[in-house]
């Protein structure tokens, strides 16, 4: 991979002088298409992707996975969030863990929109595979 290269079409390559990002000046990518609403902007370094994204309110991601081990820390809002068939709700301050290959899902409460930083590793892309239902 070339370093200006992404994983995903619409990040942002960090390294060779690029250090520092203006979150707020970022372009955002859907994160979730065919099971969330997941939109926000996306930087990538060698090993590890990391976004600053917004789960609308009321909107709820189908359960799916991913070959990538996710990191979700709540900035705003309130979500359920359902791990391997375990059931937490969670807020502003929480640290989420989602193995990977283990089914997972979340849904934003009516309140206000979600919106969380994340960080996976680069095995795969920003988005995961839908579960069978």
């Amino acid at each position: 991979m070339n370093t200006n290269e992404t994983k995903n079409e619409g990040a942002y390559k960090a390294g060779d002088g690029k250090y520092i990002f203006d979150i707020k000046e970022l372009k955002g990518l859907m994160a979730g298409p065919g099971y969330a609403e997941t939109f926000g902007p996306v930087v990538e370094g060698e090993l590890t992707q990391v976004g600053v994204m917004t789960l609308p309110a009321g909107q709820t991601s189908a359960p799916h996975f991913h070959p990538n081990e996710q990191w979700v820390y709540v900035l705003q809002g309130k979500l359920r969030a359902t791990v391997d068939g375990e059931v937490s709700e969670v807020g502003p301050g929480h640290l989420l863990y989602f193995p990977a290959n283990i089914v997972h899902s979340v849904t934003v409460s009516n309140d206000e929109d979600c919106h969380f930083f994340t960080c996976k590793d680069m095995r795969s892309g920003i988005a995961g595979t839908r579960a069978e239902s």
